[in-house]
């Protein structure tokens, strides 16, 4: 009888001008924290998040709910990379979900990621269409299109960029991040130094701010913003030195967030004024945030403001798609998904056919709404939310895979800081946000109790999805159920 570890694939022969072999790349530290911040979009989070959870959040404590937010991740930061240099497979949360969990639990995830990330993907193409449809009207005095128009333009575009070779990407990235981060630094600096109406403000460091308005609706979307950065393990093979590079950019990448909303959203405070930036953040989260920019850097730099979030989210899509094709193609690569989407072109060394297919999948999705006649200004705050409540799953997952892999393996020798404290402290953290966010998820969709019911039916589905097909290809493949988790490829 033949065993698992003994059977033998006949090697396929790729069509002309692709291969199957793997990834291959030359990522720097700074490429790919540029790649998780443009994930994050760090200006549409300036303009967009920060003054609704001012707003509508914890209010005048919103910078110490970033902090909180930056000091669980990077508990969970911890665990991740200690996993990750003695775990080489490429496929982030899938892969060390299955490694610590097992198997079947480990391809749940995966479906669940994919739903994630093609639900961020198709938000940031809609707002990307919105955006720029209200730029070229608005600021350009252009043709009124439909935002749907701009959108598959945006599509086409990078579908091209994810296409060709990976470090194309992430010199545009790494392009349009210093922009964005020097028009939001250069607001914290003026608002500080101006001081504002009321001076600069002590407030959000009161205890009796820190816990007020809605502190889990806070949390919820405070360690929303820190998704993405599973990303400095997801193109781990294009990564130059992996094993200094991951950790390096992981940590970069969750420091440089952390310090940049805790400090932008103090600065929105200061620049507007403690005493009245809660109810005008409330009533107009993003006109208050734009407005600030106007009153301290002027109107060019409220244009430049306009146009940079543009951009912002061009960005935010590239590094999205790029996540979204390397999941597709770990998933083929472990043969659950079609050969075809595991070639790598032979030029560029980018899985090209799982890029097409992405921007396919992003394609129909959005066609589908535009004939349906649903409002694209709405749709970013609908697909935001709804991408970011199976990311807090993954993250607690993550976190207990990372126990139990160093229990039962014990030659590692890591210590317990490493291997139970900080993923400990993570996993609690990510449980109690899980709960807010189910609490809470009608509310981060716009309301819609219905919507909410379906979307965790379709969470929750996703992942008895993958565990159920797991445990059919243990007992009717084998040779796939060894490979789950780039395990045994």
């Amino acid at each position: 009888m033949t065993t698992v570890n003994e059977q033998k694939e006949i090697p396929e022969s790729p069509p002309e001008g692709v291969a199957t072999k793997r990834l291959t790349g030359n990522l720097t530290t700074s490429g790919i924290v540029f790649t998780v911040l443009a994930f994050n979009a760090p200006l549409t989070v300036f303009v967009g998040l920060i003054p609704f959870i001012i707003g509508s959040g914890n209010q005048l404590g919103t910078p110490v709910t970033y902090l909180a937010a930056c000091a669980l991740v990077l508990c969970f930061a911890v665990g991740f990379t200690s996993m990750g240099r003695r775990l080489s497979n490429p496929g982030a949360f899938y892969a060390y979900i299955t490694a610590g969990l097992g198997k079947p639990l480990g391809l749940g995830a995966s479906f669940l990621a994919l739903l994630a990330y093609f639900f961020f993907l198709a938000g940031a193409f809609a707002f990307g269409g919105v955006s720029l449809e209200s730029l070229v009207t608005d600021v350009f005095s252009g043709p009124d299109i439909q935002w749907w128009v701009y959108t598959f333009v945006l599509i086409a575009i990078v579908g091209v960029l994810g296409y060709v070779e990976i470090s194309l990407s992430a010199k545009i990235l790494t392009v349009f991040m210093i922009f964005e981060v020097v028009i939001i630094v250069a607001f914290d600096v003026a608002s500080f130094v101006n001081g504002g109406p009321e001076g600069v403000s002590a407030a959000p460091f009161l205890p009796s701010n820190i816990f007020s308005g809605n502190v889990g609706l806070a949390a919820l979307l405070g360690v929303m913003c820190y998704a993405g950065f599973e990303a400095t393990a997801v193109f781990r093979e294009e990564a130059r030195n992996p094993e200094r590079t991951i950790p390096r950019a992981t940590y970069i990448s969750i420091l440089s967030m952390g310090s940049m909303y805790a400090i932008s959203a103090w600065a929105l405070i200061t620049g507007v004024g403690a005493s009245s930036v809660v109810a005008a953040s409330a009533e107009d989260p993003s006109g208050t945030a734009t407005g600030a920019v106007a009153l301290y850097l002027g109107k060019i730099a409220f244009d430049v403001v306009l146009a940079l979030v543009c951009t912002s989210i061009f960005a935010a899509m590239i590094a999205t798609h790029n996540i979204s094709a390397r999941y597709m193609y770990s998933l083929s690569m472990d043969h659950v998904f079609h050969a075809s989407l595991r070639r790598i072109h032979v030029k560029h060394g980018s899985p090209h056919v799982a890029s097409l297919a992405t921007s396919l999948v992003a394609l129909v999705f959005i066609a589908v709404l535009a004939i349906a006649g649903v409002d694209g200004t709405s749709l970013f705050g609908i697909l935001e939310g709804i991408a970011a409540y199976p990311l807090i799953l993954l993250m607690l997952l993550t976190s207990v895979a990372v126990i139990v892999y160093f229990r039962r393996n014990p030659q590692y020798q890591v210590g317990v800081w490493r291997s139970l404290l900080a993923p400990g402290l993570a996993a609690i953290g990510f449980a109690v946000v899980a709960v807010i966010g189910t609490q809470n998820i009608a509310l981060l969709i716009g309301g819609n109790e219905v919507l909410a019911g379906i979307l965790l039916t379709l969470f929750y589905g996703s992942l008895i999805a993958g565990i159920a097909l797991a445990l059919i290809y243990r007992r009717k493949n084998p040779g796939v159920y060894a490979r789950i988790g780039r395990q045994g490829a």
